[in-house]
């Protein structure tokens, strides 16, 4: 009988180290995750073996179907391309005889754009690669004159003053704008600042304000408010571009920012500081 004890706790023995052996071969694997990153690494878990492996990829991107981006930042020119024919323009009374396009030439480093966009929206319409953009915002326009070309608001006339000496003459136009837009995103599951993409539409801008900034030696700085002549809306064609991190904007109006005499269409470029 002690025999027969024996032969069964030797069985007993061999099946838990076989169990044993067979539990040591199991893979284990263990997953970290950072950022958009998951490493897995698989073995044993105890000793670096030909069997061990460790793997990288990339999580995909969770989409959503609606995004929206808080107050962006444009940092541009602005300037104008002036068709005006002179002459007319002296004629119905918005210019002074002597007055032509040398006189409202622009100093280009200093005419400034400024847009603030106070929220934009994007929505998906294809894939996340095709989306429609809008948003509102407020668009600052400074043109910074060459020559000291001054509004006589008794007259409701531009003309040239030689009588003062003119350290800053712009006039400054800004409008509450609400743009619109086809987005193509071709890089979806990209990083915003490795993603490539175009966007393009129209903007529909309210002049909300308008004003003549000087100052000179003999009378220090003033500020002219009028409508100058402009138009109260204004009609753009606007788009952008994105190129990894670095995103381009630029627009252009339908027609002359002036309603009377003068033909002057409004443009801007820049750079865009945005999220996506």
């Amino acid at each position: 009988m002690r025999k027969i004890y024996l032969f069964v706790l030797a069985g007993l023995c061999a099946g838990f180290t076989g169990m044993a052996q067979t539990d040591s071969t199991v893979k284990k694997s263990d997953t970290i995750r950072i950022g958009n990153l998951i490493i897995v690494k698989t073995g044993d878990g105890k000793y670096q073996t030909p069997d061990s492996s460790v793997s990288i990829s990339r999580r995909r991107r969770d989409h959503r179907n609606i995004s929206t981006n808080w107050a962006i930042l444009d940092l541009g020119f602005s300037n104008f391309n002036d068709q005006t024919n002179y002459a007319d323009a002296v004629l119905s009374g918005v210019v002074a005889p002597g007055v032509g396009k040398e006189q409202f030439k622009l100093r280009t480093g200093k005419s400034i754009n400024v847009n603030i966009w106070i929220v934009t929206q994007r929505v998906n319409l294809i894939s996340h690669v095709v989306n429609l953009k809008y948003g509102i915002g407020l668009e600052l326009n400074n043109y910074r004159f060459e020559t000291p070309l001054r509004y006589d608001k008794t007259l409701d006339i531009f003309s040239v003053d030689l009588l003062r000496h003119y350290k800053k003459d712009k006039l400054a136009a800004d409008y509450l704008t609400v743009p619109l837009m086809l987005n193509f995103n071709f890089t979806p599951n990209n990083e915003n600042n490795k993603s490539f993409g175009l966007s393009a539409g129209v903007s529909a801008g309210y002049l909300y304000s308008s004003r003549q900034k000087t100052i000179t030696s003999e009378d220090g700085k003033q500020k002219i408010h009028d409508d100058f002549y402009l138009r109260p809306f204004k009609i753009s064609y606007v788009a952008e571009l994105q190129l990894g991190p670095v995103k381009l904007y630029g627009s252009m109006a339908t027609r002359s920012m002036f309603e009377k005499g003068l033909d002057q269409t409004p443009y801007n470029l820049g750079l865009r500081f945005s999220n996506w």
